[in-house]
C-alpha cells in the first residue's frame, strides 16, 4: 500500500488550484466539471482539493471548514525547495499569508505562510538529518 493522495476542503477548488499553480508550481491534472473535486501533480504527488459544500457525502462526517481568518487547521503541506528564499516570495506575490520568512533551523532554511484557505505550508531546504 501507498499513498495515493491527499484531499484538502476548500471553499472553491477552482481558485486554490490556480493559487497552488501560481504559489508553488503544481500542474492541474483534472478537474470536475461540477467545479467540486480536483487534482494538481508535482512529480509524483498529486495535492487534491474537494468542495467544502461536497462534505455532506460522507455520510456523519462533520469538519469546521479552513478559513484564512481562522486559526490554521492541524495540518501542514511540506514544499521542499531548491530556493527557500525565492519560492517564498512567489508564494506570497501569488497571495500567501506570511507566517515566518525564510531562516535558518537546525534542519535547513525554512519559511511558513498560509494558503487562500488558511492552510499552513512550510517551504523548506533539503534537510540532511
Amino acid at each position: 500500500m501507498k499513498l495515493g493522495y491527499t484531499v484538502l476542503f476548500v471553499e472553491s477548488v477552482h481558485d486554490t488550484m490556480t493559487f497552488y499553480e501560481q504559489a508553488f508550481g503544481f500542474e492541474r491534472r483534472m478537474i470536475q466539471d461540477s467545479g467540486e473535486y480536483g487534482e494538481l501533480q508535482n512529480g509524483d504527488t498529486t495535492l487534491a482539493f474537494t468542495a467544502n459544500r461536497a462534505v455532506h457525502t460522507l455520510s456523519d462526517v462533520t469538519f469546521e471548514p479552513a478559513d484564512i481568518h481562522r486559526a490554521a487547521p492541524p495540518i501542514e503541506l511540506g514544499m521542499v525547495s531548491d530556493s527557500v528564499e525565492a519560492d517564498f516570495e512567489r508564494a506570497v506575490a501569488a497571495g500567501a499569508v506570511v507566517v515566518k520568512p525564510p531562516e535558518t533551523r537546525s534542519w535547513g532554511r525554512v519559511a511558513w505562510v498560509r494558503d487562500n484557505n488558511g492552510f499552513l505550508v512550510e517551504i523548506v531546504s533539503h534537510t540532511t538529518g
